[in-house]
């Protein structure tokens, strides 16, 4: 049986991020700061995990997504660092690796309460898909946002580029993705991909506010709008090819343009 709403849910532990339970809200920061908090593979399958896991979390009515330390997220972790998983040893295990960055910005977007991205410092590549795959998103001014695959030698994958397509337009996507310039918040804001920019001394009050209106809120007609939202968008995204998203991102990485992301390779 689902446990009573006087029964609080344990909080998990992980060990790329950190969670914080503030009665029906929950913080989630992710929490590697030494790095600016870049992905690593363990982090893509936490964050998969932990979004997931709120399928059944009745307490939870909202969910912050921020970052500790000096930025939310720098992208990915180009040292190479894949966490404590040994390297993949067979090619379909590559190809499920490869899949990673979409399935965790999936269950960020299909969690079944709202999320509100808490954006400061940089949000770059995979850190920026994290926060658009969010339903809020809330800036500081100086946040500076980035797409920078393509000078990388690499498509923007993780289900993003239809994801920046829906939030900001065709337009301002192709922008974005293929010039890979450096956005500043108020430019962001204008673009559609933020619904707040404020003062840095003012981004925890102003997200607290909107996570404790959205909480206050009548449950089930939240829930069910969540649910309205998720229907629409896949209507607009008939014909979704993202599944294929791993295999052009691990095809890319091959080529020698690529400056690398992950060691998504077997050790031969």
């Amino acid at each position: 049986m689902p446990p009573s709403s006087s029964t609080p849910t344990a909080t998990p532990s992980f060990s790329t991020l950190e969670v914080e339970r503030d009665g029906p809200i929950l913080r989630v920061w992710l929490s590697r700061p030494e790095r600016l908090n870049a992905i690593d593979t363990t982090m893509l399958r936490e964050i998969g995990d932990l979004f997931g896991s709120l399928e059944t979390d009745w307490e939870t009515r909202v969910v912050v997504l921020g970052g500790r330390g000096r930025s939310f997220c720098a992208g990915a972790d180009r040292k190479g660092t894949t966490g404590t998983a040994p390297p993949p040893s067979s090619d379909r295990e590559i190809r499920w690796n490869a899949q990673l960055g979409r399935r965790a910005c999936r269950a960020i977007e299909e969690c079944e309460v709202p999320v509100i991205a808490r954006l400061h410092g940089h949000a770059i590549g995979g850190g920026a898909c994290f926060a658009m795959a969010c339903d809020f998103r809330i800036a500081a001014r100086e946040t500076v946002f980035q797409i920078p695959e393509v000078d990388l030698g690499i498509p923007l994958t993780w289900g993003a580029t239809p994801r920046l397509i829906q939030e900001m337009g065709a337009a301002r996507a192709r922008e974005l993705i293929l010039l890979c310039d450096s956005v500043d918040a108020s430019q962001a804001a204008e673009w559609g991909m933020l619904h707040r920019v404020v003062a840095a001394d003012s981004l925890d009050p102003t997200v607290d506010e909107m996570a404790k209106r959205i909480a206050a809120k009548p449950e089930m007609a939240v829930y069910m709008t969540r649910t309205q939202l998720r229907a629409y968008a896949r209507m607009a995204s008939l014909g979704d090819v993202t599944e294929t998203d791993g295999d052009l991102l691990s095809g890319a990485l091959r080529s020698p343009s690529a400056k690398g992301l992950f060691a998504l390779k077997r050790d031969d």
